[in-house]
């Protein structure tokens, strides 16, 4: 089947570029249809007489077939520069279009690129105040303030479009390419351009990770994302945020990757930790107030990864196949918000998406992202996740870290782009538009300023004293880092007053590794990629080094001289005799139990980056049990990237009580010790569901697949997932999404929903007045962001009590119900908010919905819609303990 392989390849590879040509392209969108049509006569002829073949076409040679026939700069041998970043400036010189005969098939070479319109400078009205990112709005008018960068934008888009006018083509190219692996003092290098007719850059470092400059010395290594989400407090989120752009920036990064917003699809997958939980509400909050924070530092905030990076298992070699409601309502929804947030940048993932690889996939790149979201910063690859230098057509505008695979010295941008803009196949005003993104998200976040510092560490080399200047930049970040530890930790049980301890706690046993530190230090293995002692982080590329870790028994001893109280402790996770006979004649046994998980690149104890199960790491079921049996008053710690079955133990009369710590980074002991002893009433509630058995959740790990074929991985559940799963199928599970307990208790009372009567501009009028008759928003550039759209419309207002004997903080959680017809689940979180109250007090209680809140993705009509019928509203404590009900007066 050579022949039809090789016409249906071509038609294969021309699709994507029919999809390229949007709107906005028709003439190219019309030339490579007419392409197609060339071929289909042969594809048809020759399907018609050749015999079914189960063997996979040749692809590579087809591609190089149809590449050569339309004169494409492709060849099975890239340029191979001995320095990516030396070659650009050399590459287009001696680059001339090859001289073909005629042909056939009509080239690509007719493409032309439309810019996306840059937002306007005219303020709008202060309803909608227009911001800078290093003076976002205050966290406490989140609910209520819709910030408007666009005159930000305008004005960085302005110096941006100046700078790239007086560069060479190669230049702008440059600016496009990273200098290839360990090119630089950083993860990721674009090379500096020097000063020639006064339009020299200094180019751009970039760094990992959401959670600490990663290979850093002297820096703080921050709760992980899950942490921050357990707050469900935008106030702490935000204060995180800011404390990690001002080390990024005080190590001289420019752009820090992070914030991850993978949506945790699966209990078992291998990144969720870096996170925000299995929530896209949740995850949309925490990443639009990371954002803030971390541009309101100085440094460039990246969202990753774009889009369905679900597992870590073939997470190159897999299509994440996810249908256009799912994808608008679920996945894309946190990169939504990270766009209004004026997120400078955004990274594709290495997956393919409904087929077509992620980093080159036009209908998300340039359709949702770009259009319909209006993005105006730049789009960069993950590590070495793109695939063809036409993905600066359908999207990329940033190849990281520039070389096709590490070292390899050859690049799909650099010389090539260079090449394919000399022949005509790419316009320079593409290339234009890369480097103008590029350069304006660096003046948005006023990185051209002389005070900006120079990058001060070496990634590669920590060693090195010519190129580590050893910066200090931790300032009094552990105090950040302190209470995000304590207001994460999350407790799932607790009876018989066991906590908090004190003087009651006379004697007291710790017993597990993950109680004490590691054999050789906390930064024993690279990228953390091990478990020995304590756990803080996961592992992998969105880790930093520890400067300090602080260990359950250093703080728990300090604490308890307080008391008087004897402490001893045992280790060896798998004698369980000895832990049991510790445990005997003890007031009290801190049992603590880990499990890990990280990136693909690393392999502990069989996890290949994503867990193999959902039980504690190192025998930890059998050691509670053991201390169980010989101790009636046995408390556990669970330092654990996700969920876990807990059912082995869970209902022992001797489990008193349970506290879920997470990864809770460098002060992960005096955390706890404060969570533990009562100087923080437990606040913390789970951003995802745990479960009583791992069948229970909707999807696990796809394991299928070898390392040839493209692995499938059809998103069958859709809209359902995690607790909107367990809700849809009447499944009870341990402990649900936003569950936890306090050391007091709180009563809800009055709720009362209506509409906000606020100032809206002439132009908004006719949309708000279309969208309540039901109509779907326009589709046009920036029609998801529509200010309109997500400005608070509705209210809903109730009373707290707390009903206990001591201070507390609690965490309303307003779920929205939709029509039984709409298709959606029973219930979705779309709104919460921190209250804190003293004994016998009450407080009320606002928390606001826009009319984005109250749509659903209208996917015949392309646009926000509300649903017919009434839609109901649930407050309550957790996504299933609901207190009260209303419903929306639209």
């Amino acid at each position: 089947m050579r022949a039809t392989s090789t016409a249906f390849w071509r038609c294969a590879l021309l699709l994507p570029y029919v999809w390229a040509q949007d709107s906005a392209h028709p003439s190219s969108a019309s030339v490579a249809l007419s392409s197609i049509s060339v071929l289909i006569p042969t594809v048809s002829s020759a399907l018609s007489t050749a015999p079914l073949s189960s063997t996979t076409p040749d692809i590579s040679a087809s591609i190089s077939s149809f590449f050569s026939s339309a004169s494409l700069p492709v060849t099975s041998e890239l340029v191979p520069p001995s320095s990516i970043s030396s070659a650009i400036s050399a590459s287009s010189a001696a680059a001339t279009p090859q001289v073909t005969e005629p042909r056939s098939i009509p080239p690509i070479t007719s493409y032309t690129f439309s810019p996306f319109p840059v937002p306007s400078d005219v303020p709008l009205p202060p309803v909608y105040p227009s911001v800078d990112p290093s003076n976002p709005p205050d966290v406490e008018d989140s609910l209520t303030v819709i910030p408007d960068f666009g005159p930000a934008w305008k004005a960085a888009y302005a110096k941006a479009k100046a700078k790239v006018a007086g560069f060479t083509l190669e230049e702008k190219v440059n600016v496009t390419t990273g200098v290839g692996w360990q090119g630089g003092r950083c993860v990721g290098n674009i090379a500096a351009i020097e000063p020639a007719r006064g339009r020299g850059w200094p180019g751009l470092c970039l760094e990992d990770s959401p959670l600490g400059v990663r290979f850093g010395d002297f820096v703080t290594a921050f709760p992980a994302g899950i942490n921050a989400a357990a707050t469900f407090n935008r106030r702490i989120i935000r204060a995180r945020g800011l404390a990690m752009g001002q080390e990024h920036k005080g190590k001289g990064v420019n752009i820090a990757l992070g914030p991850m917003m993978n949506m945790g699809r699966l209990a078992e997958g291998g990144r969720n930790w870096e996170g925000f939980g299995a929530d896209p509400f949740l995850t949309g909050e925490a990443a639009f107030e990371t954002i803030l924070g971390m541009q309101q530092g100085g440094v460039q905030a990246c969202a990753k990864h774009f889009i369905g990076n679900e597992q870590e298992h073939f997470r190159t070699i897999s299509s994440s196949d996810i249908d256009d409601r799912t994808m608008h309502e679920i996945y894309a929804h946190p990169f939504l918000r990270s766009v209004m947030a004026g997120v400078s940048s955004v990274m594709c993932s290495y997956n393919l998406l409904n087929g077509t690889y992620a980093c080159e996939n036009d209908k998300v790149l340039n359709d949702i992202l770009k259009r319909e979201f209006g993005f105006q910063g730049f789009v960069m690859s993950d590590w070495s996740a793109q695939h063809t230098t036409i993905s600066a057509i359908t999207g990329l505008d940033m190849t990281m870290p520039g070389d096709i695979t590490f070292n390899s010295e050859t690049s799909y941008f650099g010389p090539n782009l260079t090449d394919y803009v000399n022949n005509g196949t790419i316009p320079e005003s593409r290339v234009d538009d890369m480097a103008t993104r590029i350069l304006a998200s660096w003046y948005l976040l006023k990185q051209d300023q002389p005070s900006y510092p120079a990058t001060n560490f070496n990634a590669f080399n920590p060693d090195d004293d010519a190129t580590n200047e050893r910066i200090d930049v931790q300032d009094d970040h552990d105090k950040i880092v302190r209470e995000i530890g304590a207001a994460s930790a999350v407790l799932l049980k607790n009876e018989r007053g066991a906590l908090p301890l004190g003087k009651k706690d006379r004697s007291i046993v710790l017993v597990g590794s993950g109680a004490g530190p590691g054999k050789a230090g906390p930064n024993e293995f690279s990228d953390q990629g091990g478990s020995d002692g304590v756990l803080a982080m996961g592992w992998g590329s969105g880790t930093a080094n520890f400067t300090y870790l602080v260990t359950p028994l250093d703080a728990i001893q300090s604490k308890a001289r307080e008391f008087h109280s004897s402490i001893s402790w045992f280790f060896d996770d798998f004698n369980l005799p000895r832990a049991g006979n510790m445990a005997k004649k003890r007031t009290t046994a801190l049992v603590f139990l880990v499990s890990d998980s990280g990136e693909d690149y690393i392999t502990v104890d069989g996890n290949e980056g994503d867990r193999k199960n959902l039980t504690a790491w190192h025998g930890g079921d059998a050691l509670v049990q053991a201390v169980a049996a010989q101790n009636n008053n046995t408390i556990v710690i669970v330092n654990s990237v996700g969920p876990l079955i807990l059912e082995p133990w869970i209902e022992h009369p001797n489990v008193t009580a349970v506290v879920w710590a997470g990864l809770p980074g460098t002060e992960v002991g005096n955390a706890l010790v404060d969570v533990l002893y009562g100087a923080w009433n437990p606040s913390g509630r789970l951003p995802y569901t745990i479960a009583k058995s791992v069948s229970d959740y909707p999807a696990q790990v796809n394991l299928g697949g070898n390392n040839r074929d493209v692995l499938a991985i059809p998103y069958t559940e859709g809209l359902n997932i995690d607790y909107r799963h367990f809700d849809s199928f009447n499944i009870t599970p341990r402990f649900e999404f936003g569950f936890g307990l306090s050391y007091t208790t709180f009563a809800y009372s009055g709720l009362s929903v209506s509409k906000i009567a606020a100032e809206a501009t002439p132009a908004d009028q006719p949309l708000i007045k279309a969208w309540e008759n039901g109509n779907a928003t326009l589709i046009g550039e920036g029609s998801s962001r529509a200010l309109w759209l997500h400005r608070p419309a509705y209210q809903a207002k109730f009373q707290v009590k707390n009903t206990g004997s001591v201070f507390g903080g609690d965490i309303p959680q307003l779920y929205i119900n939709f029509p039984s017809s709409s298709g959606e689940p029973p219930s979705v979180l779309r709104g919460f908010t921190n209250v804190e109250v003293s004994p016998g007090q009450k407080t009320t209680v606002t928390i606001t919905l826009s009319r984005y809140d109250l749509s659903i993705w209208d996917v015949e009509r392309q646009g926000w819609a509300k649903p017919a019928g009434k839609i109901g509203v649930s407050i309550g404590a957790s996504s299933r303990d609901i207190r009260l009900r209303g419903t929306v007066p639209i």
